[in-house]
């Protein structure tokens, strides 16, 4: 399967690093983690999901700023950078991969149905990226994964090559 090619190739580039992986959950709840660990030798790497459905778990489990919740909300940027430094900092990992985002099958805090963010951070640079996905709320959360995957392939894959910020996508 495809999908799980993405994930094994995911965990190798980052065992050639030896590099470690949090994963920062929330309109997922905790499917990234789970696609992982489906991967034999995946312990090599990942360290640990977290999943951080509400606010209130954001705060207090990533340390999200309650500034940053009551100013730009659940499903913003500024949270996803935050998800995904605080991620890895918290666990020690060198690389976290965070998503937050809404996949309906309401709008949410004026926030549309699809409107995803991902954030990546890999050895103290991040990175977040904004997506509107289609579809039912199933396949948002299975597009949020393979992207949060090939972002964080991405990521680690330019840092690690030299090239720094400027290659990251």
């Amino acid at each position: 399967m495809a999908e799980e090619r993405l994930e094994a190739e995911v965990l190798d580039l980052l065992r050639k690093q030896q590099s470690t992986l949090t994963t920062a959950e929330s309109l997922t709840g905790g499917l990234i983690a789970a696609r992982l660990t489906d991967i034999p030798g995946a312990s090599e790497v990942f360290k640990q999901g977290l999943v951080t459905y509400c606010d209130r778990a954001k705060h207090e489990l990533l340390h999200v700023k309650q500034e940053t919740l009551d100013a730009y909300g659940a499903v913003s940027r500024e949270t996803a950078a935050e998800m995904a430094q605080n991620g890895a900092e918290l666990t020690g990992a060198d690389a976290c991969i965070a998503v937050t985002g809404n996949a309906g099958p309401d709008a949410s805090e004026g926030k549309p149905v699809g409107l995803v963010y991902i954030g990546c951070c890999v050895k103290g640079r991040t990175v977040v990226k904004e997506f509107h996905f289609q579809g039912s709320r199933r396949e948002i959360r299975e597009l949020t994964v393979k992207h949060a995957l090939m972002l964080l392939s991405l990521t680690a894959g330019a840092l690690h090559s030299g090239f720094g910020e400027k290659a990251v996508p």
